[in-house]
């Protein structure tokens, strides 16, 4: 299984980007996927899940501001990201979940892609 993350940049805060992951090596409408970011001596946080259905989960801090989606025939999983702020800089990750469902856990994901930076200057 491979996830290629892409789409990550430099944005001024307010400003938008859309993080694609596409997937190949597994059945990929059978998963639930999960973006996942690591900031700079923090720990990797959950900003969102989604399961194979459609269900979503969302970390508080960006409820309202990112939406998660998939689509099954592309085999990839986007993140649009909106109203960013300097406290969203981070390495972002995508990653294949074990089962179908939502999960926030980081040991129900089972690949990892490689990570997009998004920098957001304030």
């Amino acid at each position: 299984v491979q996830l290629q993350a892409s789409g990550g940049g430099l944005v001024q805060a307010g400003g938008s980007l859309r993080l694609s992951c596409a997937a190949s090596g597994s059945i990929f409408r059978i998963n639930g996927m999960g973006w996942y970011r690591q900031a700079p001596g923090k720990q990797r946080e959950s900003v969102a899940v989604i399961s194979s259905g459609g269900s979503t989960n969302y970390a508080d801090s960006v409820k309202g501001r990112f939406t998660i989606s998939r689509d099954n025939a592309k085999n990839t999983v986007y993140l649009q990201m909106n109203s960013l702020n300097p406290e969203d800089t981070a390495l972002y990750y995508c990653a294949k979940g074990r089962g179908s469902k939502v999960s926030t856990q980081p040991e129900d994901y089972d690949h990892w892609g490689q990570g997009t930076q998004v920098t957001v200057s304030s």
